[in-house]
């Protein structure tokens, strides 16, 4: 089997097709910690135009990277931070999804919003993942960009293994997400992965294409970027235009066009295309796209990162401290590093690379990692949502009936009740079993929480269950100031 040897790799010449790849040690690590460095940067420094550009783009014209009092917990890194301990922890790549419910519970009970926050609330009922990430349970899951920005550590542990990246990041993106969002996970895992292999970013765009349904919203998504792109190569703010023009639905005042997957997807893609590989002009542009601005940045920036590497972006004179501040993580480490941060990413994508068939090795006295590669594809097709349902009203329906009607906890009927609401088993519960029904409503109505998100925290677009919720009995309650 032929072996590419690092120089041609870090040229951009190396081929893409699955093979063995051979790198320094030091130099995989170099371009893991750059990525993640690059990750962060573009995340924190992308927070003062989170969500400022949405009818017209931003018109930022210089940009200088810099986290000179250190980086911080911002749920685009501390989502996966927490996974990250879990994994390293076990020394497994997937962590049992009972785990996971309990590590969002220990660890996760703020600075979350959309379906984070929906999906939090969930748990408090016992239903756990991934039921808290699909469309049919969570109104956010079918749009939400958790698919995109609870993704980046995973192709950053997966070196030259798109397919593996996006295994390891669809099956934690489901916890809050479905669908389109699964795609996007897809779609910039494979990216991250490949990017350690080639600087060329029309290389590292065909691997995320490849990795995406043809099926799907975003597999055209990308297509659209870079036919607009190539239609306007020194002209962003038409591709911009005509970004908004056909993935904006709601006129720009709906979360899906501030927080979905196609138009930041999409700014994300564009500004890697107009950013060619520079990284200050890569997240510059990713800025000024807009809408959820620091997430694209942050996914942009890992890539741009991967390729350039730790060395090199320090090398620059970039006021950046050594410093990860635990600022929204309950019983998280309060004395976590960037350094740290990249010896876990390091730790577990070493474990990665021997799961999968590599090997480290010395030769000629440098310590090199063999690396069995994979091309990159689409692992998850888009699902049909009518047959989904149908699967979890044929899964699930003797069992809620079973909740109903015996001598159940005050959490397992809220549970009950809360998915017979989604599935649209309530009307003939609640008919049949009146009394019984009234109790389990009562008891869903006991958790403030899980209310607040029913009735207050979906998107305006989509009230399907907030609809389902009253007509099934539930009174809408007052608004809360702050829930959890």
């Amino acid at each position: 089997m032929k072996l590419f040897l690092c120089m041609a790799a870090i040229a951009g010449t190396a081929a893409l097709s699955a093979e063995t790849f051979e790198i320094p040690v030091e130099k995989l690590h170099d371009k893991i910690r750059g990525g993640m460095l690059g990750h962060m940067l573009g995340d924190l420094n992308g927070l003062k135009h989170e969500m400022k550009y949405i009818a017209e783009p931003g018109n930022v014209e210089k940009y200088v990277p810099e986290l000179s009092t250190g980086a911080w917990t911002d749920d685009d890194t501390d989502v996966e931070w927490v996974y990250l301990l879990e994994m390293q922890r076990t020394r497994k790549m997937l962590v049992p999804q009972t785990s996971i419910s309990e590590l969002w519970q220990r660890h996760i009970n703020r600075a979350i919003w959309c379906s984070h926050l929906y999906l939090r609330q969930l748990l408090d009922i016992g239903i756990n993942p991934p039921l808290t990430g699909s469309v049919h349970i969570n109104p956010w899951a079918d749009f939400n960009l958790s698919g995109q920005f609870v993704s980046e550590s995973f192709g950053l542990i997966s070196p030259g293994m798109p397919q593996t990246a996006a295994r390891i990041g669809t099956y934690y993106t489901h916890v809050a997400v479905d669908g389109e969002p699964i795609q996007s996970t897809q779609l910039f895992d494979a990216m991250i992965a490949t990017a350690f292999l080639t600087n060329d970013i029309d290389k590292i765009v065909d691997a995320g294409l490849a990795a995406t349904d043809p099926a799907s919203k975003m597999h055209q998504m990308v297509l659209d970027v870079r036919r607009f792109h190539k239609q306007n190569p020194q002209d962003w703010r038409t591709t911009r235009r005509l970004l908004k023009e056909k993935y904006m639905y709601y006129g720009g005042q709906d979360m899906r066009d501030r927080n979905g997957v196609l138009l930041n997807g999409s700014s994300a893609v564009a500004a890697l295309l107009y950013g060619q590989g520079d990284f200050t002009e890569t997240l510059r542009h990713a800025f000024n796209f807009g809408w959820d601005a620091d997430n694209n940045a942050a996914v942009a920036g890992a890539i741009i990162g991967t390729t350039k590497g730790w060395k090199w972006m320090m090398d620059q004179g970039w006021n950046i401290k050594d410093l990860f501040r635990n600022t929204s993580r309950d019983e998280m480490p309060m004395d976590e590093t960037m350094t740290t941060f990249g010896d876990r990413l390091v730790a577990l994508a070493e474990q990665n690379i021997v799961e999968h068939g590599g090997t480290k090795a010395t030769l000629g006295g440098t310590a090199v990692y063999r690396i069995q590669t994979e091309n990159a594809a689409n692992i998850e097709k888009l699902p049909d949502p009518a047959k989904q349902l149908a699967a979890l009203r044929a899964g699930l329906a003797a069992e809620l009936e079973a909740t109903i009607t015996r001598s159940a906890s005050n959490k397992e009927l809220a549970r009950a009740a809360y998915l017979a609401i989604c599935l649209d088993q309530a009307p003939p519960l609640k008919q049949k079993y009146p009394e019984r029904w009234a109790k389990a409503i009562a008891a869903l109505a006991g958790f403030p929480g899980v209310m607040q998100t029913i009735f207050y925290n979906q998107a305006t677009a989509q009230a399907t269950i907030r609809d389902k919720a009253l007509a099934a009995g539930l009174m809408q309650p007052a608004k809360a100031a702050q829930t959890k």
